[in-house]
């Protein structure tokens, strides 16, 4: 439904997006995932058309981003992170200009409406002027705008922004009906909602695609990387005392209150022994055990992981010294003669 294909989005000298590459298959609810200022906005407006890219193509539904761009936006309903919205206009208003606007036609205008605001639960606001509404309720008119026209593609930028916890569980799960039906794309900060939404998974960093595949198949990149978490009492507690289990491991404590502490025990590969090692540094210290529990790998975790493999790569490719000039090939530079005078 959606193929990007080596994008670049450079402004001013300053390269947004690096060779970006991904397609979303029709269905599909594709999670987009970045650290703030990765790209994943320029990314967006570049496939809906907002923004042309510097170098590379989109196809959305057969078509170009450049050469039919009309024919792109008749295909996508888009839901950017600031809704621009009419705030002096009433709600069912605003609808019906926004599907007049899109091309629906004029007797289906009011039947789009309908449906716009019923998937959107925003029925009792329907005559409400916008600029009076909370921002959860905003944002479900901006969502509204973006269904109206019955698009086949929802781009989703921070859909549930500013919304309360009660909303939030109910846009997920609109989200989640509409991709039954749709193809969506949905960038969102919040990860324990691209895990229970999305089907699949992208994560940028530096305008660079760095990680791609399903919640399940990222969290494979992480295999190994298994561990406990441990609340102990003890006056001498030491952490060293656990760095041992499971044959090494890496071990992260704090301090809750007087003699108790929490610790993180990060492993490096037999899950099984892992619980029961750390409950027998305990008896054998004569620590209390108050709490014990195995930690699994999330996509957090997964997120924080490739984003700070990335940042350390980058890290290191700045700090290598400058290889030395080609003298012979600065030497043939400056041999080389002038284009003939037209």
């Amino acid at each position: 439904m959606i193929q990007v294909q080596h994008i670049t989005k450079a402004f001013a000298g300053h390269t947004a997006v690096s060779d970006v590459s991904f397609d979303v298959e029709a269905g599909e609810i594709l999670g987009f995932l970045g650290p703030n200022g990765a790209g994943k906005t320029t990314t967006m407006r570049v496939v809906t058309g907002f923004l042309p890219p510097t170098h590379g193509t989109v196809v959305v539904g057969g078509y170009d981003v450049v050469t039919a761009p009309l024919a792109v936006k008749s295909l996508i309903g888009y839901l950017p992170e600031h809704v621009p919205l009419h705030p002096e206009m009433r709600v069912s208003e605003y609808l019906s200009f926004r599907a007049a606007l899109k091309g629906v036609a004029r007797a289906k205008v009011g039947r789009a409406v309908e449906r716009a605001i019923e998937e959107c639960i925003i029925g009792d606001v329907r005559g409400r002027v916008i600029g009076q509404l909370s921002k959860g309720y905003r944002q479900r008119v901006g969502l509204a705008d973006a269904l109206v026209s019955d698009p086949p593609i929802l781009i989703l930028d921070e859909p549930t922004i500013g919304l309360d916890p009660t909303q939030i569980r109910e846009v997920r799960k609109l989200i989640k009906e509409l991709g039954r039906k749709r193809t969506v794309v949905l960038s969102s900060h919040i990860l324990p909602e691209v895990e229970a939404v999305c089907d699949r998974v992208v994560i940028i960093s530096r305008g660079r695609l760095v990680g791609e595949g399903t919640p399940e198949e990222l969290k494979r990149q992480l295999e190994g990387k298994v561990g406990a978490q441990a609340e102990v009492r003890a006056a001498d507690f030491d952490p060293a005392a656990f760095e041992s289990v499971a044959g090494g491991c890496s071990v992260e404590s704090e301090a809750l209150e007087d003699d108790v502490h929490r610790v993180v025990i990060t492993a490096g590969e037999e899950a099984g022994a892992v619980e029961e090692e750390v409950f027998l540094v305990c008896v054998e210290r004569g620590w209390v055990l108050r709490e014990l529990k195995k930690t699994h790998v999330s996509l957090e975790d997964i997120f924080v992981e490739i984003v700070a493999r990335e940042d350390h790569a980058d890290r290191e490719a700045d700090e290598e010294p400058d290889e030395e000039p080609d003298k012979e090939a600065d030497k043939e530079a400056d041999e080389e003669p002038g284009e003939e005078e037209s």
